[in-house]
């Protein structure tokens, strides 16, 4: 009796086996319904033609791109531009980078006095990202506010900076500029300027960029700053998708001020 147990035990372990190796292939993620499927042996996906790959490869490739994801923290601000940081936001979405938003507290905040937006974090919980990013409208709020400026010294973990229009300001009250090139929204040049003589501002280009800061002009001129960013980081082929996928076919490649040997633009021999 206890070796046909064994026996029965034996088979049924050997179908499950059988059963786990015959659906055990999949589709790489491509956001279309055939990423829930599951297949029998290996080929290509009848949906989206790409090569199945076993489900652990898929894990393991998963696991990579998201420890390799580049992570930006898009503070906002009472009051901040829409497009000034819904822009950029679509432009590193589409790139496959992770977005967070903080504020000075988690309550919600008007952007323009109309989209009600709930920040992810605050400035006392949010965590590490590579890139600090800040946004014009209202931007006094955040540079005027030294528990803001306090917190932006702290982050000395962090690789790049990014501003779009007057969030100029935020990273030039924090000291980061200081003795950098910088722009900013066309309408606070001057101020900027006479605020901050230690920064070299640069008129009409629509953004700049130091190696790790890079400063953009007003409104649209963020989804260029945005874009050039993704070029520095994954090339410029990258940058033409994300900007065909998003029909931003006004974008010229390279429009701005480049103070660094890091050009995306030339062709490398």
């Amino acid at each position: 009796m206890k070796k046909i147990f064994v026996i029965l035990v034996l088979i049924a372990s050997n179908i499950t086996a059988q059963e786990h190796e015959a659906h055990n292939f999949v589709c790489p993620p491509c956001d279309a319904a055939c990423d829930t499927r599951t297949f029998e042996k290996a080929g290509k996906c009848d949906v989206c033609n790409m090569d199945l790959i076993t489900k652990e490869k898929r894990e393991h490739d998963m696991a990579e791109a998201f420890k390799d994801k580049k992570k930006i923290a898009f503070y906002l601000q009472e009051g901040v531009e829409v497009l000034d940081f819904a822009g950029p936001m679509e432009v590193f979405s589409y790139a496959g980078y992770e977005v967070f938003t903080v504020s000075k507290t988690k309550a919600p905040i008007r952007s323009q006095g109309i989209l009600k937006v709930i920040p992810d974090y605050s400035i006392a919980d949010a965590p590490k990202s590579d890139i600090l990013a800040f946004f014009g409208g209202n931007a006094d709020n955040a540079y005027r506010d030294e528990k803001v400026i306090d917190w932006v010294k702290s982050r000395t973990d962090v690789d790049y900076y990014f501003s779009v229009c007057t969030g100029a300001f935020v990273l030039a009250e924090a000291g980061i500029l200081n003795g950098h090139t910088a722009t900013t929204f066309h309408g606070a040049l001057s101020d900027f300027e006479n605020r901050y003589p230690n920064v070299n501002v640069k008129r009409n280009v629509r953004f700049v960029d130091n190696g790790t800061v890079i400063t953009t002009a007003g409104v649209s001129a963020g989804i260029d700053g945005a874009l050039h960013m993704v070029a520095k980081f994954e090339g410029l082929e990258k940058a033409k998708e994300v900007a065909f996928y998003m029909e931003y076919d006004k974008w010229k490649p390279g429009e701005g001020l480049l103070l660094t040997a890091d050009n995306p633009y030339e062709k490398k021999q």
